[in-house]
């Protein structure tokens, strides 16, 4: 879901606050393994199940901003309507040590959040960019100085044989690859009216060819080393169409439809393909620049709030892990409830 704004370029986005990285003991092998399903700090992970990670958030209840204060962007008006609760600490993520996972469009947005749970949970991260090199290199950095491990790698999604070219490097790095999240790509809005053809192939490219060429490089590589798993960055919108959309609305479905079909062909190969389709996800400056769009989410949300791009992460952290091992050709809807509204 993504509100009316400029077209940009492949992979940008605003920041996102991050949680602490725990020390986990590191594991090797298929993240589907029995050995997998123990993790290996169970009983700390049982002494702090009440304590929940908000090192994300400003402040706290009441300071402006902050999510759970009356009014703020991402939370309703009504302060005894909703509960925020608190997203998980790292110790309560599902232990993924010994997974290398390549997030696409990571330097920023919903794809930074994504990577930054994936370390949490003990993967070894590859954070790739188009253009964001200095934000990938500097979210790599955060990763290492918490004791985890990543990798920032640049390539352009639109040509496939840079997307080849990138998941070889990737599976490289740490001598296996188990993990994909095809997250870039590019949301602009337009009239359907006076879209050309060369503007249509400009979101067909890279949301949609380039989760095609990706996926295809990764499951040979997640073949050869006994299966693993994709997620694909889809939205609600791709079957809800919101005007000025179409482009973006389409190529989503298209994703949601890919990921599919993949499932069907790669399961027998131990590769389990889903997606995940976010609704709207707060960024900085996001109620400034569509205030009323905010207004219109909050009031519609049952949850009372924007998403967050640590919801999207957790979504795929989960997909990724041996708890979801029997789920495969999913679109896994994250949206606080949204779509649940009537249009009625």
């Amino acid at each position: 879901m993504t509100e009316p704004r400029a077209p940009r370029r492949p992979n940008a986005g605003g920041g996102a606050a991050t949680p602490e990285l725990p020390d986990r003991q590191r594991k090797s092998g298929h993240p589907d393994h029995p050995d997998h399903l123990a993790h290996p700090n169970h009983q700390e992970r049982r002494r702090n199940s009440d304590h929940r990670d908000n090192s994300d958030r400003p402040g706290h209840p009441g300071d402006p901003g902050h999510p759970d204060t009356p009014g703020a962007p991402g939370r309703s008006g009504d302060p005894g309507r909703h509960h925020t609760p608190l997203r998980p600490a790292a110790s309560e993520l599902p232990d993924l040590a010994g997974q290398v996972v390549l997030v696409t469009g990571a330097a920023g947005g919903v794809g930074r959040g994504i990577a930054m749970r994936f370390a949490a949970a003990g993967a070894d991260v590859v954070v790739h960019y188009r253009t964001g090199g200095e934000a990938a290199r500097a979210l790599v950095e955060e990763i290492e100085r918490a004791g985890g491990r990543a990798l920032a790698l640049g390539a352009d999604l639109t040509v496939e044989g840079e997307c080849h070219r990138l998941v070889t490097e990737a599976a490289g790095w740490r001598g296996r690859l188990t993990g994909l999240v095809n997250n870039a790509g590019v949301q602009p809005t337009q009239e359907l009216a006076g879209m050309s053809l060369a503007d249509w192939r400009a979101v067909a490219d890279p949301n949609v060819h380039s989760v095609f060429a990706c996926t295809q490089a990764a499951a040979a590589v997640m073949r050869a080393g006994g299966g693993g798993s994709v997620t694909h960055i889809a939205s609600i919108e791709a079957d809800r169409p919101a005007p000025r959309h179409a482009h973006y609305c389409a190529s989503k479905a298209a994703v949601v439809m890919h990921a599919r079909a993949a499932a069907l062909e790669y399961g027998p190969y131990g590769i389990r393909v889903n997606s995940v389709s976010p609704g709207l996800i707060a960024r900085p400056g996001l109620a400034d620049d569509w205030p009323e769009g905010v207004r219109r989410w909050q009031q519609a949300v049952p949850t009372g709030r924007l998403g967050r791009p640590e919801d999207v992460g957790d979504a795929c952290v989960f997909l990724a892990s041996p708890m979801a091992s029997w789920i495969t050709g999913h679109d896994l809807v994250v949206d606080g409830g949204v779509s649940a509204r009537p249009t009625w």
